[in-house]
């Protein structure tokens, strides 16, 4: 049964919330304050946090920030803010799905189960090696270059791992939205390319100098390792 954490204000909504997933086979916890989700999620062991933006005491982005700092939980955004910016940030500091309300609960259940799968996944596949020098073991959720430990955010490390197994093929943006951002029907490309462009810059390259990440113009992305040295 996953263990849950509502951090949501709202106390009609939490208590709408805690019902729903319940009725789903969650067990569920909550927190009403963004102090107290936090307080939460790193004392006791969740398998997915859900989290507002709107919090009373500090702002849910903030407050995944920190959470980031200290765990690989992974995190939902449940919030109002449909703003794209907000989206693109909430993602850039370590959000595994975004999602805007109003949403039902129905919804918010499927990206909570895809978001698990995901995570188990990662647990059962081997090792991937892309040419001499990088690494990506999903079951640690970790990637080395040049034997050095790259600090990526979950998402980053979710789309290098997606390439990767995928490696030598190209892969178009909607694939990517579809499969990393579970996002079949929504989402823009921009919210992909601005995580290339993240994922670039820690492996060294350029989109105009590329290394490991190929742009095939109006086509997609492709990973392969570069020619030996």
């Amino acid at each position: 049964m996953p263990h849950v954490l509502v951090v949501e204000d709202d106390s009609r909504l939490r208590g709408a919330l805690v019902r729903a997933l319940r009725d789903r086979g969650h067990a569920v916890a909550t927190a009403a304050g963004g102090m107290a989700g936090l307080d939460a999620a790193v004392t006791e062991r969740f398998d997915l946090v859900v989290l507002d933006l709107g919090l009373p005491d500090v702002d849910g982005a903030q407050v995944l920030r920190m959470l980031r700092a200290v765990s690989d939980v992974p995190v939902i955004v449940a919030t109002a803010r449909d703003e794209e910016p907000e989206m693109v940030a909430a993602l850039g500091d370590g959000a595994d799905d975004y999602i805007v309300k109003p949403f039902g609960a129905a919804q918010l259940d499927a990206r909570i189960k895809a978001v698990l799968r995901r995570v188990g996944a990662d647990e059962a596949e081997p090792v991937v090696r892309v040419g001499e020098h990088l690494v990506v073991d999903p079951a640690a959720r970790e990637v080395t270059l040049d034997g050095r430990v790259l600090e990526l955010t979950p998402r980053e490390f979710d789309l290098l791992a997606y390439l990767a197994r995928r490696q030598g093929q190209v892969v178009g943006r909607r694939e990517l939205l579809a499969e990393v951002w579970q996002q079949p029907l929504g989402g823009t490309d921009k919210t992909v390319d601005v995580h290339l462009s993240w994922l670039r810059r820690k492996l060294g390259e350029t989109a105009q100098q590329p290394r490991y990440l190929h742009t095939v113009r109006t086509v997609g992305v492709k990973l392969s390792a570069p020619p030996p040295e």
